[in-house]
């Protein structure tokens, strides 16, 4: 029996001092949609993003009396597979060109065929130019 239904949807979320620029960030740099948000929702506000009808997306939030400071570890990844060349080139370009940095990765694995990149809050994004290994 599985635990999980496999059609869930499964929301990965996390806090940041920068709700407008990282969801700007993400939608320009990754394609994302705002699918959802709220505001003043007791001390919280938070956008939803990802593509409608997928089974993952992103939640940012942020609080208004509590910071949530930087990322805790250099390997707070988000990693993405586009096998495609010309798929990921134009990746890198519109992750490049929405305020993400490019930075050296920190695990060597993602030396080869992959590039890293930072957004204000010191979250990484890794965009590797092969297939998924599992």
């Amino acid at each position: 029996m599985r635990m999980i239904p496999i059609d869930a949807v499964m929301r990965v979320g996390r806090p940041t001092d920068n709700l407008e620029q990282i969801t700007k960030m993400y939608a320009d740099g990754l394609g994302f949609e705002v699918i959802g948000g709220f505001d003043g929702h007791g001390d919280f506000s938070g956008r939803m993003l990802g593509h409608p009808k997928h089974h993952y997306h992103l939640e940012f939030t942020t609080h208004s009396k509590e910071k949530a400071g930087r990322a805790p570890t250099l390997e707070n990844l988000l990693v993405y597979y586009v096998p495609d060349d010309l798929e990921f080139a134009a990746a890198i370009d519109k992750i490049s060109g929405a305020g993400f940095i490019k930075v050296d990765s920190f695990n060597p694995y993602w030396e080869g065929g992959a590039q890293t990149f930072e957004d204000v809050d010191g979250y990484r994004v890794v965009i590797n130019n092969g297939e998924s290994p599992f």
